[in-house]
């Protein structure tokens, strides 16, 4: 099939949105996303839908946008583009829970065209535990696994890979959470064509909500204590780190005159910092931080 056209994609991708959001909204079983549009001045606009005070989300953003207009001069010498008019559109998601069993989860899927032909695909999913449990993350792994060996049997590896490096803070020498996979800059080719590629992007969007309303189903109920919640307001606050410092889906909308507000919808509702904070030994919050490591084997692991 041929390149789709770009004003379907986008479509496509609204629709993903609103799917998402009805699953969330069913799994919570109390919050509502309220829905606040918005327009780009520099050309395009989106829609960002957001759930406060749920049942089991305390906060949860679900974006769609489709913006467009002449690319920054900061984004042509950043990823070496010649200089054309560009098209760009996408969902992301972020939702904080209220228990600190359930995790942080966070999912994004772009599509990136200018006016010269060039294009590509980009987007990932990974998952961030307040607490890392060995079985949760077989799960999780297992299910992104099977959806990208459904497409190519390298894709998981390879995109794991890239997640576990993508999703790394440098300056505190642990992984973001557990990883999942991300990729970037994906064209059709002899072994993909165009539709099998946007089949592949859009399969990461549906299968976001079938494991996460598995997190919150399985782990709402979980007890919890002081303790807990201290924890998650620490690895909150490694998550704002990460968001703010290192990621480049942040830094793209905010050098293309992103809205502020959607941009950074990712952020908790509540973070926290302790001065030089270490777990006592045996803990289980010292368990997690031993468990933030790049190039573990999830599938293998539990």
């Amino acid at each position: 099939m041929e390149k789709e056209n770009k004003e379907i994609i986008a479509e496509r991708f609204r629709k993903i949105q609103q799917h998402i959001c009805e699953a969330l909204e069913k799994g919570d079983g109390v919050g509502k996303f309220e829905t606040d549009n918005w327009e780009r001045s520099q050309g395009g606009g989106g829609a960002t839908k957001v759930l406060v005070d749920g049942q089991v989300i305390a906060k949860g953003g679900v974006a769609f946008s489709a913006v467009h207009g002449p690319t920054p001069e900061k984004i042509l010498k950043k990823l070496a583009l010649e200089e054309a008019d560009f098209f760009a559109t996408g969902v992301s998601i972020v939702i904080h829970p209220k228990n600190p069993m359930v995790p942080i989860i966070h999912m994004n899927i772009r599509y990136f065209e200018m006016s010269n032909g060039t294009y590509w695909f980009g987007g990932g999913i990974d998952l961030t535990p307040h607490y890392v449990d060995p079985k949760d993350a077989q799960y999780f792994h297992k299910q992104l696994k099977a959806h990208c060996d459904t497409f190519d049997a390298s894709f998981y590896d390879k995109f794991k890979k890239w997640a576990d490096d993508y999703f790394y803070i440098p300056h505190r020498e642990e992984t973001r959470g557990i990883g999942g996979i991300f990729f970037d800059r994906l064209t059709s080719n002899d072994k993909m064509s165009f539709d099998e590629l946007l089949s592949f992007v859009e399969g990461v969007g549906f299968l976001f909500p079938k494991v996460y309303c598995h997190f919150m189903a399985k782990n709402h109920k979980l007890p919890y204590g002081e303790q807990e919640l201290n924890w998650q307001a620490l690895r909150r606050g490694r998550y704002v780190e990460f968001n703010l410092v290192w990621d480049a889906g942040t830094k793209f909308g905010l050098d293309t005159n992103g809205r502020t507000e959607s941009i950074l919808m990712s952020m908790p509702p509540m973070a926290n910092w302790v001065y030089n904070q270490v777990p006592e030994a045996g803990s289980k919050e010292s368990e997690t931080l031993q468990l933030l490591k790049k190039d573990i084997n999830w599938v293998k692991e539990a």
